[in-house]
């Protein structure tokens, strides 16, 4: 994997494939190689070939794990995404992020929408939802806190959680998998990811002004049954005039593990909806009858 330094960090990412540039941003239990099955038929199968990079954040190898938490954060997250894009001379791309990576995906389209033509936020929420929010917080520093003293991440407990098990009943051998490379998952790069990046982020409602008018097309992917998600997906939904949401029914977080197929297609329609001109804002107007306005002339 070709490697690039920012902040005296080396980030290694995947670069496969030509066309438009396709980013992937993975999540906290994931890797660069939860993707496998997206860069290859992006890049080699689908209709419209794409340039697919795939980024290793800070903390999960072949990128350098930093021992110091001062070095992990969500500035720092969004940051290197751009860098990316920076380092390759790239002037546009469409990013597609999962959970950690598809809120970096979002604050990307918000700090850079000269360079993000749409993002596809697979997954996003956790944490962000007001009445649980504070559970979300000292439940990720907790957890960095046991990752520390044990040195390992506790894998199977967390590829079996109420939100993840879907993929177990879907796909045992790609359930192993995940289950697997989480628990390579060096120690200390988790803690400092759960501890400085997922407990300090700020929560999706302090970017209501941004998001309300944000002119990148979104296109939000939640699980049914992915219930940390499922509140704040509507609510961005509902916030941003061209955003899009579909829910996978008997899904969890593992969006793009437990339904590749679906998972490709959406996007592919996605993009195909934007580039006819059929991906428009949300009318404006406040529902308030299933009839139009009498004194409407339009």
């Amino acid at each position: 994997m070709p490697v690039f330094t920012r902040d005296n960090i080396s980030l290694h990412y995947l670069d496969e494939g030509e066309g438009r540039p396709l980013l992937f941003l993975h999540e906290f239990g994931g890797d660069s190689r939860t993707w496998e099955e997206q860069v290859d038929f992006f890049a080699n199968r689908a209709a419209e070939r794409r340039r697919c990079l795939v980024l290793s954040a800070r903390g999960y190898p072949p990128s350098d794990v930093p021992q110091n938490a001062e070095n992990y954060g969500w500035r720092e997250n969004l940051a290197d995404a751009l860098g990316l894009l920076e380092h390759l001379g790239i002037e546009t791309a469409d990013v597609v992020g999962l959970s950690m990576g598809a809120y970096i995906a979002l604050l990307m389209a918000i700090e850079a929408p000269q360079i993000i033509s749409s993002a596809v936020c697979a997954s996003i929420g956790s944490g962000a939802h007001p009445p649980t929010r504070q559970a979300f917080i000292a439940d990720a520093r907790g957890s960095a806190e046991q990752i520390l003293a044990t040195g390992q991440v506790p894998a199977e407990a967390m590829a079996k959680a109420p939100n993840r098990i879907q993929l177990w009943h879907k796909n045992r051998a790609a359930w192993q998998r995940f289950c697997d490379h989480l628990a390579e998952h060096p120690a200390v790069g988790a803690a400092h990811t759960l501890a400085r990046v997922q407990a300090e982020r700020p929560g999706l409602h302090d970017f209501s002004d941004q998001l309300g008018a944000l002119g990148v097309p979104v296109f939000i992917l939640a699980g049914d049954e992915d219930e940390p998600c499922l509140d704040a997906s509507l609510w961005l939904k509902r916030q941003m005039p061209l955003s899009g949401l579909k829910l996978y029914a008997r899904a969890g977080h593992l969006l793009n593990l437990e339904e590749p197929d679906s998972f490709h297609a959406d996007i592919v329609w996605f993009h195909q909806m934007i580039s006819s001109g059929q991906w428009y804002k949300r009318d404006a107007t406040v529902f308030a009858s299933m009839f139009q306005d009498s004194t409407d002339s339009s």
